[in-house]
């Protein structure tokens, strides 16, 4: 669905200025910071130094990369760090004690847990192994822990958070309510789902 999503925007000319030009008139009113979610190839396009400048000039003050393996990671944390970004690397389901040690470690501001194996996308029911991977992690660290992919719903939201997480990071159900009916439409029944979720997170 994010890359539907992503295509649709190539299509109408979106690029990669357009949006560091929009956050960048959209930051200084914002009172949450902005973590950009990309790829590695833009980067690796423009050069990293390069990419960290204009980002950081555009207000975002956080980055994740799902492509980027830890293997490969150290090239970018630290020149990221000294620009003020945090680099956030994400833990699949299946990996090993070892590799979420080294990953809890490595990765600067939170912690991205993969709930499931597979594509993005929305799920109806969340693993119950998400409650035993986020007790592993917290063996390694104090730092916060978002678990992503799969969250549809407020209750799939109140559930990770019962489970010990402390965000649950939403993006295929977002893209679905922005591309029924109109742009205005999909703000609105994004705006409106915000809501709930913070509702359901805020009162469990």
């Amino acid at each position: 669905m994010i890359q539907a999503a992503a295509t649709r925007a190539l299509q109408r000319g979106t690029t990669l200025e357009a949006v560091l030009e929009m956050l960048q008139a959209t930051t200084p009113s914002l009172q949450a910071p902005i973590i950009l979610f990309t790829y590695y190839n833009p980067i690796l396009h423009r050069g990293i130094d390069q990419f960290l400048e204009q980002i950081a000039a555009a207000g975002v003050s956080g980055l994740v990369v799902p492509d980027l393996p830890l293997e490969e990671a150290d090239g970018l944390l630290k020149p990221a760090s000294e620009k003020g970004i945090d680099l956030t690397l994400l833990i699949a389901p299946t990996s090993s004690a070892e590799r979420i040690a080294a990953i809890s470690q490595a990765s600067q501001g939170f912690i991205y847990l993969v709930s499931v194996t597979g594509v993005t996308g929305m799920r109806s029911q969340m693993e119950s192994r998400v409650s035993d991977l986020l007790q592993k992690i917290r063996q390694f660290t104090d730092k916060p822990i978002g678990v992503g992919f799969g969250i549809a719903q407020p209750e799939q939201a109140t559930q990770v958070k019962a489970w010990g997480a402390d965000a649950a990071i939403v993006g295929s159900a977002f893209v679905k309510r922005l591309a029924e009916g109109t742009p205005a439409q999909g703000l609105s029944a994004i705006a409106e789902f915000c809501q709930n979720l913070k509702t359901a997170i805020t009162i469990s």
